[in-house]
């Protein structure tokens, strides 16, 4: 098993916070393996003994599970669907462990959507009070002009609600579209097609390619893949402490 941050281990089985950890181990508090832990150090949750004031610590944790999925066109990003509509745990049925989706995707929407049973993670990534820009490949029908293109950074109401200005570029420009890259550092409801919509301008296609550093790449429409560790530090550390 993948090594994982010593404050994570005491989250995972639910001990302690994440600050609290942090605390407690540069007090120099908690030992790995019979030696004094400091803060930076890893462990494997299954092979590896934690102490914390002198008692081991069990590793009673589920395994966690952190899942990419470019998500196609027709299914919903939710974990049920009242409608019986497909939804993207179908996508993801060969895991043998339940997941959930972080954050949603639109019916009409595809590309880069999380997955996991991992409920500190999912809370980070949601939460009001940090956002990891989300880029999107967006295909507009027409021609945008410059007038278009400097409402869109503007700022803007959207359901009585003033959002923070997204950051739109034109890529290329084709007969009929405009391909553009829209950067949103919030995540409300539909923004962008929203933002199109008070512009009278309609969107043709949507494609989520990034969250933060993670990239869509290459991974096949409808496809998913396991984030490495180092992944999912990295949404861990742009999360801060809540």
């Amino acid at each position: 098993m993948e090594k994982i941050r010593l404050q994570k281990f005491f989250t995972d089985n639910k001990i302690m916070s994440r600050r609290s950890a942090e605390k407690v181990i540069e007090a120099g508090n908690v030992k790995i393996n019979g030696n004094v832990a400091k803060l930076g150090d890893k462990v494997d949750p299954n092979n590896d003994t934690v102490e914390f004031n002198g008692k081991i610590i069990k590793n009673s944790s589920e395994k966690k599970k952190y899942i990419m999925l470019n998500k196609p066109l027709g299914y919903v990003s939710t974990s049920s669907d009242e409608k019986g509509r497909k939804t993207v745990l179908d996508l993801v049925s060969d895991i043998g462990e339940r997941l959930y989706p972080v954050g949603r995707l639109d019916m009409y929407s595809e590309g880069l959507i999380i997955l996991t049973n991992d409920g500190e993670l999912t809370n980070r990534l949601t939460h009001p009070k940090y956002h990891i820009p989300k880029t999107y490949s967006v295909i507009i029908k027409g021609d945008l002009s410059n007038e278009d293109l400097y409402a869109l950074n503007s700022p803007m109401e959207i359901d009585g609600y003033k959002i923070k200005p997204a950051r739109v570029k034109i890529i290329s420009k084709k007969e009929g579209s405009t391909n553009t890259l829209f950067t949103l550092n919030e995540g409300r409801n539909r923004q962008i097609r929203k933002m199109c919509e008070k512009c009278s301008l309609t969107v043709m296609r949507l494609t989520r390619i990034s969250i933060g550093k993670l990239k869509l790449g290459d991974l096949e429409r409808g496809k998913w893949r396991e984030l490495t560790s180092a992944e999912v530090d990295y949404l861990y550390g742009n999360t801060g402490n809540i």
